[in-house]
């Protein structure tokens, strides 16, 4: 059985997986913070399924990237119970299992998380018969920069993520190849998609970046220093040109 987290966007997911099943899934997506929402939804479904918490394998979370805050409270819940529990975390990046929600779908895979900025989270995949393919590993990069790579590419295309209200004009008024935009229920981030992507991977070292470790040792990716740590290194670039 495993439990997945996924708490790196403005959507909180909680799921419980067993035997390749999706037992439950919890997902809000509001103006509460994870740290009012994420420790009761696991509760929740725990109680709702009549499920034993000891019964956990696993604790499958997304990495990152994502929000900084989000992250840490996803990391601190996933740690605190792999300790507890004594499991291994199983690390899944965020933006592959956002993608995983479309797995089987003709074409291109293109997330896009807002990274504020100008910036989105973003990659590309490509599912191929039964495989899931990362054309481009997630990435922290300007708007631009995927739909350039996605117009040299040159192939039908599927975006989804809660960065496309803030970019679609953008891709409106710039790609050059065919594209759509996601349904609503499989526009955010979902546990299931972090648990079913962890499932499948976690023994295989074919497929990059999903791993099991120790609830000890996990960290989460965030593939950019934070707004406080940027404006401490501005500070200290000006303190020594000063």
């Amino acid at each position: 059985m495993i439990l997945s987290i996924d708490s790196s966007g403005l959507v909180a997911s909680v799921a419980l997986m067993e035997e390749q099943s999706l037992i439950a899934e919890y997902t809000v997506n509001n103006k509460m913070t994870h740290s009012q929402t994420l420790l009761p939804m696991i509760d929740e479904i725990f109680r709702l399924t009549g499920m034993d918490k000891g019964a956990v394998d696993a604790i499958a979370i997304a990495a990152g990237p994502g929000s900084f805050t989000g992250l840490r409270i996803g990391t601190a819940t996933a740690k605190g119970l792999g300790l507890a529990l004594d499991v291994p975390l199983i690390r899944v990046p965020t933006v592959d299992a956002l993608a995983y929600n479309l797995y089987g779908t003709t074409g291109l895979v293109c997330p896009l998380m807002d990274a504020r900025r100008s910036q989105v989270y973003t990659g590309l995949y490509r599912s191929k018969g039964d495989d899931f393919k990362v054309v481009r590993p997630q990435c922290v990069v300007g708007i631009g920069d995927i739909i350039s790579c996605v117009n040299e590419i040159n192939e039908p295309v599927i975006f989804l993520g809660d960065g496309l209200p803030v970019n679609r004009t953008y891709i409106d008024e710039n790609i050059t190849t065919a594209y759509f935009y996601a349904p609503a229920h499989l526009g955010r981030q979902r546990a299931g998609a972090v648990g079913a992507l962890a499932l499948r991977y976690a023994d295989d070292d074919s497929y990059p970046g999903v791993r099991r470790e120790s609830a000890a040792d996990f960290v989460p990716e965030y593939l950019r220093l934070s707004q406080a740590e940027r404006e401490m290194l501005e500070k200290e670039a000006g303190a020594k040109k000063g």
